[in-house]
């Protein structure tokens, strides 16, 4: 498949920025599936969203550059075809003075 910059051009109608705010570890969710006569790079996403995916894996798994992802998915958010959600925080770390109290309690067991 040629991923020349015309074909990338023709794919995002031209357009170099997404409308929405996306990063790469935004979670992308699969409102419905693909209908008949959608671009197949639009329901090639709405196929591998069935269960959360970050942008970054939908790119990675379509062969398409990040910034083409993001326009794809915000043609699709804008049509409600799709969520977007936060990424799972890190865990955060319990206060290392609570950690040294709980090491010192048992060791005094």
């Amino acid at each position: 498949m040629d991923d020349g910059p015309e074909r990338l051009y023709v794919i995002t109608g031209g357009r170099s920025s997404a409308s929405n705010t996306l990063d790469l570890v935004t979670l992308i969710v699969a409102r419905n599936g693909p209908t008949a006569g959608m671009p197949p790079e639009h329901a090639a996403i709405l196929q591998l969203c069935q269960s959360p995916l970050s942008v970054a894996e939908i790119s990675a798994y379509t062969g398409l550059p990040v910034s083409v992802v993001s326009v794809l998915i915000s043609d699709l958010l804008d049509e409600q075809r799709v969520l977007t959600r936060a990424p799972v925080p890190a865990a955060e770390l319990p206060d290392r003075a609570l950690i040294e109290a709980v090491i010192d309690g048992l060791q005094r067991l």
